[in-house]
């Protein structure tokens, strides 16, 4: 008796687990249709060499600050233009340096109140921005940019930005960064 309900259970676990990479993958494929010339940026994958928070690099942070924002939209059943949601997503922080080391020219003392700005430039440099996007980019560190956020899309970045930012902190959500340390010491 005890060995069926643990079957059960465990068939019920796996399609707990089939359910959530499914649409794991779903969001995914959504990010590589809605982005692809972001995906493939020389500079984007640059931002896999620095730490964003914790162990978490800049690229993994916003990888899932976009796979999350997708989530609180559907979740929330919050009708926004998916493809400027995933595309701010991914750009939120393209400030393109590690804001952990200070040098001469700026010893990112305020990166928390700045770094929009610094990255918004970068991203409009590289790419031709939409209203909503540089919204996204310039405004996701509310409340420390005083200005809030002008349309939805730019709320739930800011939402899923804030609670990944919170996992990583606590290391509750960890990325590749480990994986950087161990090749830059070996």
């Amino acid at each position: 008796m005890a060995e069926r309900r643990l079957r059960q259970r465990t068939r019920r676990q796996a399609g707990i687990w089939q359910r959530k990479l499914n649409r794991y993958r779903e969001r995914q494929r959504q990010i590589e249709a809605s982005a692809p010339d972001i995906l493939r940026s020389k500079n984007f994958n640059r931002m896999k060499e620095y730490i964003q928070h914790g162990d978490m690099t800049v690229n993994s942070h916003v990888m899932d600050v976009a796979r999350y924002s997708i989530a609180l939209s559907e979740k929330l059943h919050i009708h926004c233009s998916r493809r400027e949601l995933i595309r701010g997503a991914l750009l939120h922080d393209y400030f393109l340096y590690d804001w952990h080391i200070p040098d001469y020219e700026n010893p990112h003392r305020l990166h928390g109140f700045y770094h929009p700005g610094v990255a918004l430039r970068n991203a409009s440099q590289e790419y031709c921005l939409t209203e909503r996007e540089k919204d996204i980019i310039r405004k996701h560190m509310w409340p420390l940019t005083v200005v809030p956020p002008g349309c939805r899309e730019a709320w739930i970045v800011t939402a899923a930005d804030k609670w990944c930012s919170l996992l990583e902190t606590l290391h509750m959500h960890r990325g590749h960064g480990v994986i950087l340390d161990k090749l830059k010491e070996g």
